[in-house]
């Protein structure tokens, strides 16, 4: 019979545009598909809903004042402030499902990814490139969310944001979709395999092997 051992804490960070959110999104019923259970780390936003977004489901919408008492009483893993709105991962939530076995995707900018290795060193980070600026910016217009002079500011971030790629454990270029989804599955298989995760999964396993109890 096997045991839970802790879940795995995983940064996906990419620029804006990059797919980290859709690959997240993608990633979780994939590893269930494998037996390995895992959630998006759902996180605390001031910016508005945009359409079609659920309190609770895609974000934790707060207002400002909500905001800075969360920061106050030390709520938050990581906490960043991204095109003027203000962004944190809720830290007993995130505790609890690793400690439940969880594999835990945190969808955060480099900001906050570095909060996150400086309280948790534990935590694996994946940066996800896009296969090229003109591609980037097709897919920063085809959302048709923001008019051009955003668009250009967000060209003009992303260039920064992906300046920090270096910072990171992996780097997936995200051109063909299932291609990229697939990497991180892998990512994620592998570290379920490590020798001392399977130990405390299969505890009693080894010692019936070893001992012959």
């Amino acid at each position: 019979m096997s045991s839970p051992a802790p879940g795995g804490l995983w940064i996906l960070s990419a620029p804006s545009g990059g797919g980290k959110t859709s690959l997240a999104q993608a990633l979780v019923p994939r590893l269930r598909e494998h037996g390995i259970p895992a959630a998006r780390s759902v996180s605390y936003t001031t910016r508005p809903p945009r359409a079609g977004e659920a309190h609770g489901e895609h974000y934790h919408f707060i207002d400002e004042p909500g905001f800075a008492e969360m920061t106050e009483r030390g709520e938050f893993l990581e906490h960043a402030t991204v095109f003027g709105r203000r962004y944190g991962t809720g830290r007993a939530e995130t505790q609890r499902l690793l400690a439940a076995g969880v594999e835990v995707l945190l969808v955060i900018d480099w900001q906050g990814a570095q909060q996150v290795r400086a309280r948790m060193p534990q935590a694996q980070s994946v940066f996800i490139l896009p296969p090229s600026p003109a591609e980037l910016e097709r897919r920063l217009h085809r959302r048709g969310q923001d008019d051009p002079a955003v668009i250009a500011e967000r060209m003009r971030a992303a260039r920064e944001e992906m300046k920090h790629y270096a910072e990171y454990d992996y780097l997936i270029v995200n051109d063909v979709f299932e291609r990229a989804l697939e990497e991180l599955t892998a990512l994620i298989l592998a570290r379920r395999l490590r020798r001392e995760v399977q130990a405390v999964r299969h505890a009693a396993l080894l010692r019936s092997l070893l001992d012959g109890e």
